[in-house]
């Protein structure tokens, strides 16, 4: 088992920033994919970024040039820096990660952008 908890959510101006990070305890080893997933009220969760063990990236194109994801893999966490936030980033943001033929989800921090 995989246990993800997530940190750094909270309330911010449209043009402002927040950092999320994600600690992941227990069987950590052979974690390849880590992700970040967000899901606003009526919406289907959706992929905002995702890096794997090699640090390869990809990002939802709503998020591209202004959200970094990073990883710290003797850390085993991964984070996510969120620049020029705009009110429609609103949402519960949730830490994802693959471990083989696994999936694992954090308990979700939400981040609120007022304009």
């Amino acid at each position: 088992q995989v246990q993800l908890v997530e940190s750094g959510g909270g309330l911010v101006q449209a043009g402002g920033s927040l950092r999320l990070s994600c600690a992941a305890s227990g069987s950590t080893s052979s974690i390849n994919m880590m992700a970040w997933y967000r899901q606003a009220p009526g919406n289907q969760r959706e992929l905002v970024a995702r890096i794997n063990t090699g640090g390869t990236t990809a990002y939802d194109d709503s998020v591209k040039g202004r959200f970094t994801i990073s990883r710290d893999n003797a850390k085993n966490t991964v984070s996510l820096q969120m620049n020029s936030l705009k009110p429609e980033d609103t949402a519960v943001y949730y830490c994802n990660a693959h471990r083989g033929p696994w999936t694992y989800w954090g308990q979700g921090t939400q981040v609120t952008v007022s304009s």
